[in-house]
Parts: structure tokens; sequence; C-alpha cells
């Protein structure tokens, strides 16, 4: 089973146990925006999605990984690789902390951290990229912190209502 272990969080591989938690950020409206998500999920879909998260990053492309306090063990939110292309060694890389009282405390930057010396040292990628949306301020500060370099923005990329926002493109070249 996968479990890497940090100072005050750890990351594991999905559990059928994380059925609930993982509903409870699918189907949070608030989080759609930086998930582009604009429908529901039900529990059934989540359930299949569970069964399935055994497979191989080199089978399905991706990687989610919960991250846990490591006191209490009690899942904080979510780290994805996603779009991965070993041809080219690189991946995309999302996070999401489910509850507002546990952001930016470190436990997303201690997540990324242990993502980035993953992705480096265990797939051997070249690269992690991550597309942000410029109005996410602690996002964009997130990265930057861990060594992400803005190498583009896409203009009027995303719509939010009746809105487009601008998407800033982050690369971690190693």
């Amino acid at each position: 089973m996968l479990h890497i272990r940090g100072n005050t969080i750890f990351l594991r591989a999905l559990e059928p146990e994380d059925l609930e938690f993982i509903y409870q950020i699918e189907n949070n409206v608030d989080l759609w925006k930086v998930s582009n998500t604009i429908t529901p999920y039900s529990r059934f879909l989540i359930r299949q999605y569970l069964e399935n998260a055994h497979l191989d990053i080199y089978e399905v492309k991706q990687l989610r990984l919960v991250i846990c306090n490591i006191d209490t063990e009690e899942a904080l939110g979510l780290i994805d690789l996603f779009e991965f292309d070993p041809k080219n060694n690189r991946a995309g890389v999302g996070i999401v902390i489910q509850s507002p009282d546990d952001r930016g405390k470190g436990a997303g930057s201690e997540a990324l951290e242990l993502v980035i010396n993953y992705s480096k040292e265990v797939l051997g990628l070249h690269q992690l990229y991550a597309n942000i949306s410029v109005d996410n301020q602690p996002s964009l500060k997130l990265f930057e912190k861990n060594g992400f370099t803005l190498v583009g923005i896409k203009k009027d990329w995303e719509r939010v209502g009746n809105v487009y926002i601008d998407e800033a493109l982050y690369q971690l070249l190693f």
C-alpha cells in the first residue's frame, strides 16, 4: 500500500472507506471552480471509482492520494497526479484541502512537496505542471513557494457563470 510520510501529514492510497469524504469534496459546489466540475457525482459512481483506485498509474494515467493528519489520521484533502505521460515524463498536479479551517496551515505545501519528491524519485518524471485560475491567490502562492514557475497565461480560459477567467500555467522542471 502506498504510504508517503511527512512531518505533519502523510499521503495514502484511496480506501473504500473514503467514499463519503470524496463524495463531500466532489459535490462541494464551492470547489467546482478549481476542479472543473459542472455536475454532481453519485455515491454509486464514486464507489465504482474507488473499486478501480488500485489500478497502476501507468494504466489509468492518474494517481489520487489522500492527505491525512499524521497524529489523528483524519483525511484533510486530496492530491492528484493526472494526465500522466510516461513518454514525455510529465504529469499535471492538483490539490484540494476540504475544510477552509484546515487551509493555510501547511498541509497542502507539505503534500505538494511529498508528491514532487515521489514524482521525481519514484516515477522518474522530468516535470510537473499545474493549471490555476489567476484569481486563486492561495494556490498560486502554494505552487510558487514549492518551486513552480509561471510559464504562461491562458486568456479567458474558464467560464464561471457569465464571466471568463484567465488560467495560469505553472511548471516545475527537475
